[in-house]
This record gives C-alpha cells, structure tokens and sequence, in this order.
C-alpha cells in the first residue's frame, strides 16, 4: 500500500487540533472513577471541576488546556506498507506548522539558548518524531501527543545498581511523585521505564506515561509491579492538584527492557490530567481517527 503523503500531513494537522479539543474516553471513565473514590471534600470539588472543564471545551469546541505542548508524533508502520521515510516526516512537520498557523495555536516551542519562537510549534529537532514497525499489514498508524510542560518537567532519571534490587524502583518512583506534587497537574498518569540505556530508559518512561489507562505492561513482572506501585502512590496524599485526597493518580504504568548486568535505569515521566492524544489509521479501507 502506498501512503499519500498529503493525507499525512493533513491528518497531522487534525490530530494537533484534536487532541487539543477531545480527551479520550479512557481518561473521562478515569475521571469518573477517581471521583467515586474520592474521601476528601476538596479533592471532590477540584475532581468536579476538572471534569466540568473537558465538558466545556468540548461544548465549546475550545481547547482543553491553553499549553498547547511540545507536538510529539508517533508512526507506527505495518507490513507492505509503501512510504519515503524523509517525506513522511517533512509532511508531518508541515501539518503540525499548519495547524499552529491557521487553527490558530499558541505555539509552546522555542530555541533553548535565544528562547525564539517562530510560532509554528516546530523547531531544531521538534516536532518530536518517533518511527516504529509491526507486523499489522498494510496499515500506518499516527499518533500526536501534545506534551505539556508542567507534566514533562516531571521528569527523573537514576541509574541504580543491581545490588539496590527492586526496593529501589519503588523508593525512586514514590519519591518522584512525592517531589513533583502539584507541579504536575495531578491526577498524573506515572510513567515508569526500567532497564535498558540511559537514553532508552527516559523514552520508555514516556511511552509509559502515555499509554491508554487500562492497557498492562507485557511483561507479566512489570504488569506487577504496576498494580503494586498504582496503589502505593494513592495512599500518598498528594491529591488533585496537589492539595491533598486519594486521587493523586489515574495509575502507575510500567515499560521495561533488558540491560547490563552491572547497572539498573530507571525513569519516571508524568502524565497530567489533561491526558490528550489522538490517532490516525491509514489502511486500505481508508482514513479513520480515533484515540
């Protein structure tokens, strides 16, 4: 199947707009069981609030949060699938420009040393654009996450021994959530990547952090550790926005792959509440959008 590189960027400008405008169904139905759990009263109102919010851009058709984020992309290839690698991206990074320019967005990106905006939600490296492959054929997936910056600066790295064991990824992950508090914006999604680099340790923990609630890590050991540390975070206190309850988060999720014997990553990304994203399948029946 041949990709038409129009539709591509056509479908990254849509899916900006729409993960600005609609949060998935699987991040309502969270809402909704964080309320009916919910003790404190404050923690309630500010649950209500958040939920009244969503009701109300989506009325509206406004967006769900005025941080528009850092535009992440992920394409996810099937088999038989026909595309040029280098014109899949540019097209990608035109819909993404676009959708900045003619909704329009602010645009959240910037030069880290002059701090120039060029207004188009793009810049050296951004929008971030992840390529993988499955075995599904002749189907291109597209998935845009706008990553906001409260949640991202929820961000840790600790490269543990293997003599500190498993105590240690609960101790670091309790900690971080513990430490980012209100700043993330909770109810949080708590990515938690394990194992391999450095580098692919932090992506892991990203893919966490942005997996759709109610999916379980492959691996039946981390799908563990997941429940595990889900409840412990609760019992935090830290609450919606930081000001105390139950709710402090939506779930712990769990991405892991192997490593060195002599050294043990870990990271954590976080997820606000505001968990926006949206997907794109081109397949030989046609274009469709989902989350």
């Amino acid at each position: 199947m041949n990709i038409d590189l129009l539709a591509v960027e056509e479908a990254a400008k849509m899916l900006y707009i729409r993960a600005l405008k609609m949060l998935p169904p699987d991040i309502k139905d969270g809402l909704g069981r964080l309320q009916q759990a919910e003790t404190g009263a404050t923690a309630q109102s500010i649950l209500g609030t958040m939920v009244r919010n969503i009701a109300v851009a989506e009325e509206t058709d406004n967006l769900l949060c005025q941080d528009t984020g850092i535009p992440i992309y992920n394409i996810t290839i099937g088999r038989d699938v026909q595309v040029d690698g280098f014109e899949l991206q540019q097209a990608i990074r035109r819909g993404c420009a676009r959708a900045t320019r003619e909704h329009p967005l602010r645009s959240s990106v910037v030069h880290p040393l002059t701090r120039r905006n060029e207004h188009t939600s793009c810049g050296i490296g951004v929008p971030v654009i992840h390529i993988g492959f499955d075995e599904t054929p002749e189907t291109l997936t597209l998935e845009m996450i706008p990553k906001g910056s409260g949640s991202e600066n929820g961000s840790f790295l600790r490269m543990a021994i293997p003599a500190e064991g498993v105590d240690a990824i609960k101790t670091f992950v309790i900690d971080c959530v513990l430490a980012a508090g209100g700043k993330t914006c909770p109810p949080t999604i708590v990515g938690v990547g394990l194992g391999g680099t450095s580098d692919l340790v932090v992506a892991l923990a990203k893919r966490a952090a942005t997996r759709a609630l109610g999916s379980r890590c492959a691996d039946p050991d981390g799908a563990a550790l997941e429940a595990e540390l889900s409840q412990a975070v609760n019992r935090l206190g830290v609450g919606p926005q930081g000001l105390g309850g139950d709710a402090t988060a939506f779930a712990v999720q769990v991405e892991l792959a192997a490593t060195h014997i002599t050294m043990n990553p870990i990271a954590v990304n976080m997820q606000c509440h505001s968990a926006r994203r949206a997907r794109a399948t081109f397949a030989p029946a046609g274009l469709s959008y989902g989350f």
